[in-house]
């Protein structure tokens, strides 16, 4: 009896295979990441002067936002470093640093033992997950994006922000667990150190499913030939970057906002139980779970033009209503992060599929990486920041106008970009809709020219 597949088989358990190993990374990666913002309160008591609890928590959140401007160095180091040896060594090493990070979170002694150099030991902690998750972002939403049939690109880039609600939910479920068998105090002294050392201990597993990843076929098959395309200006490539930023920047303040923060949020400025404000974004996360796929699926039908059209006009209209929702009750945070998870869905769903479809392939990951980093450093490292001071000044109001101005660039962006959907990613040109129908092929050498500079 012969045992091996079909040929044409394949290809496509290859693609589930790689697809699963990927996203179960993306789970544990962005469990790591997000017990920060989870946990901030408790680390402003343990790592900064808690004689005045705001000042501590802004000072926590400033580390928050800092771990940000890290991203784009990592989506240019880690994103370079995918395009020239491969996606798969490159996930395999972003996990390592991110569980590394975790790890030292929970060992660090706390400010009262060892004064601002535990300020400054969280600091680094930080800025090194930063770096892996620049690297991280770019190489993930590249792969799964290369790895995908094409006329479900969109359907199957939705598991990455699915993977990434499923980190979410991990944290905030254990968050919820450990505030529920643990009093106060504890939680305070201890509790959350627990949280950190679990995602270390999760990072160990993350690698051997990484480790079963085949490598993206069209890596493989651009390798040599993208090395002798003709160059595109460097105008062109700004032109990209700036279309990016204006496609994520809502996408990445909204999420900021109603997913990662918004129970610190609710616990810190409304007073919520900090038990009942997990469950509640639990149960939340959990109705996005059922929209990502679903809007997945509408831009492989609709189009991509069609769902950021979708997102920049929800975004602009219902963010102050769903701002006005939330009080110090639990059930009201749940309605707030469900509506504001599912205008973030219409954007985030077909995310890695999008950017897989703007850039070249043998720069796409540096290029995709980069400009996403910036864009979430920019809209949404600061945005938990930016939400606390307003709202200590009585100005909540000013930052859901900021939000919803933010959104409405997808709008924009959407305007002026071609449709994309189900284009072959190795004939990527520009992107936008009065480009020359004769332009010249976009060209995966450009980036690597600049970061070469």
């Amino acid at each position: 009896m012969n045992s091996s597949a079909p040929p044409e088989q394949t290809p496509e358990l290859d693609r589930a295979r790689s697809l699963r190993a990927a996203v179960s990374g993306n789970i544990l990666e962005w469990f790591d990441w997000t017990l920060y913002a989870i946990f901030s309160t408790y680390l402003a008591s343990n790592f900064f002067d808690d004689s005045d609890p705001t000042s501590a928590l802004l000072s926590t959140l400033a580390v928050f936002a800092v771990g940000f401007v890290a991203r784009p160095f990592g989506g240019l180091v880690f994103g370079r470093l995918a395009d020239r040896k491969g996606r798969k060594f490159t996930m395999v090493l972003t996990m390592c640093l991110m569980a590394v990070a975790s790890l030292a979170i929970a060992l660090i002694p706390s400010y009262e033992s060892i004064g601002v150099w535990a300020s400054f030991a969280l600091l680094i902690a930080r800025l090194t997950q930063g770096l892996a998750h620049g690297g991280e972002a770019g190489v993930s939403y590249t792969y799964v994006g290369e790895i995908s049939p094409r006329d479900r690109r969109g359907l199957w880039g939705s598991s990455v922000f699915t993977a990434v609600t499923f980190g979410v939910m991990l944290a905030t479920l254990v968050a919820a667990l450990l505030t529920g068998i643990l009093g106060k105090d504890d939680m305070s002294r201890y509790g959350w150190r627990i949280a950190f050392a679990i995602g270390a201990v999760l990072g160990l597993y993350a690698l051997f499913l990484r480790r079963a990843a085949s490598e993206s076929p069209h890596f493989e098959e651009n390798s040599d030939s993208a090395a002798t395309a003709p160059p595109i200006a460097r105008k062109d490539i700004v032109k990209i970057g700036v279309l990016i930023l204006m496609l994520s920047a809502g996408q990445n303040a909204a999420y900021y906002t109603w997913a990662t923060f918004a129970s610190a949020y609710a616990i810190s400025a409304k007073g919520m139980d900090p038990n009942g404000a997990f469950i509640a974004s639990l149960l939340a996360q959990l109705v996005v779970l059922a929209l990502l796929p679903l809007s997945g699926h509408l831009s492989d039908k609709y189009g991509r033009r069609t769902m950021a059209a979708a997102f920049g006009i929800s975004g602009a209209v219902l963010v102050l209503p769903i701002a006005a929702i939330l009080t110090a009750q639990p059930w009201t945070l749940f309605v707030t992060q469900a509506m504001g998870l599912a205008v973030w869905c219409c954007a985030s769903a077909m995310y890695p599929a999008l950017m897989s479809e703007l850039v070249p392939t043998r720069a796409r990951a540096m290029g995709v990486g980069f400009a996403t980093s910036l864009s979430v450093a920019i809209f949404g490292g600061t945005a938990p920041y930016l939400n606390t001071w307003l709202t200590s000044r009585d100005l909540g109001w000013v930052f859901s106008v900021y939000v919803g101005a933010l959104c409405l660039l997808s709008l924009v962006a959407a305007l002026i970009m071609k449709e994309t959907k189900g284009i072959d990613l190795s004939t990527v040109g520009m992107p936008f809709r009065n480009s020359d129908k004769n332009e010249r092929q976009a060209s995966p050498s450009d980036l690597g020219e600049l970061s070469n500079r």
